[in-house]
C-alpha cells in the first residue's frame, strides 16, 4: 500500500477523503470533534508540503438529497479554528462551478467540498460520480479509515481515476490494528459491549480462539444470558441471534459475562433502580448496566492484561444513572499497565466527554471498520489502495 509520504505533493491538487461524520446537537453545533482533530496531522502535512488541499466527506444520512441541517459549514468553522486558516467551502461537491473554484486554489490553501451523500451516487459506488470527483484532484488520498469498509464512490470507485495513496490516519490504524492481531503483548483481554451482538458475533468468534479473556457487556450480553436460559425481564435482546449465540463456547473459562446487573423498569433513570444477580431479573425490569460485582470481575481481568481491546459501552451510558459500568471499565483500562486499543462511535464519544481520549494508547477513528478489520474481513477502501 502506497503512502502519502511516498510522493511529492508540492503544487498538486490533493483530493483527500476524510471522515467528518460528527455528531451535531439540535442547534447544529458539533458535540464531539474527535474525528476532526484526528485528521489535522494529515492536513498540516499537506500544507507544509505546499499541496492544494481538497477535503471531501459525508455527514449523516441525507439519502441522496440536500438536507440543510447536514451541510458541512459547522465542520468548516471548526477546521478554521484548529488550523488557524481560512477554509474555503463549496456549495456542492461536483460540477463546473466547483471545478472552477478548485482550479483557483494556491499551494497551502484548503477547500472543503459539500456533503458527498447529497448525491445518491456516492453510496452506490457510481463510477461516473467518482469520475466527476476525480476531476478536482491530481492525487487521491484515503484518510477515512472509518468508512473504508464501505464500497462508496469516494472510497473505492475513485481509485480507477487517480493515483491513490493512504493518508496518515489510515497508515496508523492499519499498523496498530495489525500489530494487535499478529503479536500482541499478553495476556490479551477483549471487551465487547454495545447493543447488537449481530454486528460483533464475528469478532467474538475470532477472539474466542485467540484472546486470553473476552468480557461481554451492554445489551449484547443480554442475548448471551437469554441463550443460557437466564431470566432477563424486558431487557433489549436480539431474539433472532439466540440460536447462533448458543453455538458459541458459552462455558469457556475465558468468556466473562455479567454476574450482576443494574435494573429498572424505567430507562430514563427517573424510576426505582436496583442491583440484581443474573438470573433474578424481575419480569418488568430492564438490564441497563453491569453491576458492582461485574465491575470488580472485569477490573481484575483488565488489571492483569498487557493488551486490551475495547469496543462498545457496558450499559445505557447516555443516561447518567447507567454509565457507571462504562466509567468503571474506562478507569480500569487507564489504570492498567497495558497497551489499550479502543474503538466505536459510542465508546469514543464517552471518552471524549470525559477528556480521556489521550489516556489510551490508541483510540480508533473507526467503529464498523475497526470491527471488520479485527474480525479478519478485508476492507474495500484499503484493498483499493493496494
Amino acid at each position: 500500500m502506497k503512502s502519502i509520504r511516498d510522493i511529492n505533493v508540492s503544487n498538486k491538487r490533493v483530493l483527500v477523503r476524510v471522515d467528518f461524520n460528527v455528531t451535531l446537537d439540535k442547534q447544529g453545533n458539533i458535540v464531539d470533534d474527535f474525528r476532526i482533530k484526528a485528521i489535522l496531522p494529515t492536513i498540516e502535512y499537506l500544507i507544509e508540503n505546499h499541496a492544494k488541499v481538497i477535503l471531501m466527506s459525508h455527514l449523516g444520512k441525507p439519502d441522496g438529497q440536500v438536507v440543510e441541517g447536514l451541510r458541512l459549514d459547522p465542520v468548516r468553522e471548526k477546521l478554521a479554528q484548529y488550523l488557524n486558516l481560512p477554509i474555503i467551502k463549496t456549495q456542492d461537491c461536483i460540477g463546473e462551478a466547483i471545478v472552477e473554484q478548485v482550479l483557483k486554489l494556491l499551494p497551502g490553501e484548503v477547500l472543503l467540498l459539500e456533503n458527498l451523500r447529497f448525491h445518491k451516487e456516492e453510496e452506490a459506488n457510481d463510477n461516473k460520480f467518482a469520475g466527476e470527483l476525480a476531476r478536482l484532484g491530481e492525487v487521491y488520498v484515503n484518510d477515512a479509515f472509518a468508512v473504508s469498509h464501505r464500497k462508496h464512490a469516494s472510497v473505492v470507485a475513485i481509485v480507477k481515476h487517480l493515483p491513490a495513496y493512504a493518508g496518515l490516519i489510515s497508515e496508523k490504524e492499519i499498523r496498530i490494528l495489525s500489530e494487535v492481531l499478529e503479536d500482541p503483548p499478553r495476556p490479551l483481554a477483549v471487551i465487547i459491549g454495545g447493543a447488537k451482538i449481530s454486528t460483533k458475533i464475528k469478532l467474538i468468534k475470532r477472539f474466542l480462539g485467540f484472546a486470553d479473556n473476552i468480557l461481554l457487556g451492554g445489551a449484547l450480553a443480554n442475548t448471551v444470558l437469554r441463550a443460557q436460559g437466564m431470566a432477563i425481564g424486558k431487557s433489549l435482546i436480539e431474539e433472532e441471534m439466540v440460536g447462533e449465540v448458543k453455538s458459541l463456547r458459552l462455558t469457556d473459562t475465558k468468556l466473562h459475562i455479567p454476574v450482576d446487573t443494574v435494573v429498572s423498569a424505567d430507562k430514563t433513570g427517573k424510576g426505582k433502580m436496583g442491583v440484581a444477580p443474573v438470573g433474578k431479573i424481575g419480569g418488568d425490569e430492564l438490564i441497563l448496566d453491569i453491576g458492582p460485582e461485574t465491575e470488580k470481575l472485569f477490573g481484575e481481568v483488565i488489571k492483569s492484561a498487557k493488551t486490551v481491546i475495547w469496543n462498545g459501552p457496558m450499559g445505557l451510558f447516555e443516561v447518567e444513572q447507567f454509565e457507571h459500568g462504562t466509567d468503571a471499565v474506562a478507569r480500569a483500562i487507564i489504570s492498567c499497565s497495558c497497551r489499550s486499543v479502543v474503538g466505536g462511535g459510542e465508546t469514543t464519544a464517552f471518552l471524549a466527554k470525559h477528556g480521556w481520549v489521550d489516556k489510551f494508547f490508541h483510540v480508533s477513528t473507526g467503529g464498523g471498520a475497526m470491527l471488520e478489520f479485527l474480525a479478519g474481513e478485508k476492507l474495500p477502501g484499503i484493498e483499493a489502495l493496494k
